[in-house]
């Protein structure tokens, strides 16, 4: 199959794949009109994004393939016809790429300036400036909730402790209070509160896979933790904070809606460079 006919079967994949992900969403804001407002821009958004990218796919590989052609016809008269290596080949169209991903980047760069993603970045990065703070980058994996934890616990000088012990435990935390969570719990096409097997399921998949955590999640941390924890979001209150009942230095994380294209993010925070200058 050549590059064409590949990248267009590429393309036919992730076109169903969104569309899955979107009917997914769409029931979960079913009975919600707020919600579905969002979901509405939301969705519009991710598909213009994909068409927009799959265009620009489409045009790079037909670009690609007259730049490498012009590339190869100008050394062969230049060199006196001196046949270029596979190997040389392939190095020059990765070149090739390479600056047009640069070009791409950039690009995008100044498209985005003024988009949900640089706004809301701002916004929290006011709200951290009023705290002494700035954001502090978690990889978007499945992990970042726990990364972001884990990161805080060191720098608030508390104990060292690894995603998997956190995820392990916070399985077991809730297991251990079913009664306090399974009514804030509810499957996502029935809107039926979790059955004892769906709830075990759950609990399973915080402790052996990379499924994102969200607020039930840090609810269980600050629990059995014993911490305060802040989470700070460009819109609504400065603040959503659990644990207040406990002592010492609150961890602070920031929440985003729009950092990555299809799901939500949590990084860490750390003391400005600024604010560390002056003292």
């Amino acid at each position: 199959m050549d590059e064409l006919s590949s990248l267009e079967s590429k393309h036919r994949k992730e076109k169903k794949e969104l569309q899955a992900q979107l009917q997914a969403l769409k029931k979960a804001a079913k009975n919600d009109k707020t919600k579905k407002k969002e979901l509405a821009a939301e969705i519009s958004k991710l598909e213009t994004e994909m068409d927009a990218r799959h265009k620009q796919e489409l045009e790079s590989i037909q670009k690609d393939t007259e730049e490498v052609t012009d590339s190869v016809i100008n050394i062969e008269n230049e060199v006196a016809k001196v046949k270029i290596s596979k190997a040389q080949k392939r190095r020059d169209k990765k070149s090739l790429q390479e600056k047009e991903r640069e070009e791409q980047i950039k690009q995008q760069e100044q498209e985005n300036l003024h988009g949900p993603r640089n706004m809301e970045l701002q916004e929290i990065s006011v709200k951290l400036k009023e705290r002494g703070l700035e954001i502090f980058l978690i990889p978007s994996d499945g992990d970042c909730l726990y990364k972001a934890i884990a990161h805080q616990m060191l720098v608030t000088k508390r104990k060292e402790v690894s995603v998997e012990e956190l995820r392990k435990n916070v399985s077991d935390y809730i297991r251990a209070h079913k009664d306090d969570f399974i009514p804030f719990m509810s499957n996502p096409d029935t809107f039926e509160m979790l059955t004892d097997d769906e709830f075990e399921e759950y609990c399973n998949k915080i402790e052996n896979t990379k499924v994102w955590g969200g607020q039930l999640e840090i609810r269980a941390l600050s629990n059995l933790l014993k911490c305060p924890i802040s989470v700070l979001q460009a819109s609504g209150p400065n603040s959503i904070d659990q644990g207040t009942e406990f002592e010492g230095t609150p961890l602070i994380i920031t929440y985003h809606r729009h950092m990555y294209r299809l799901g939500e993010h949590y990084n860490s925070t750390v003391g400005s460079s600024k604010s560390v200058a002056e003292d």
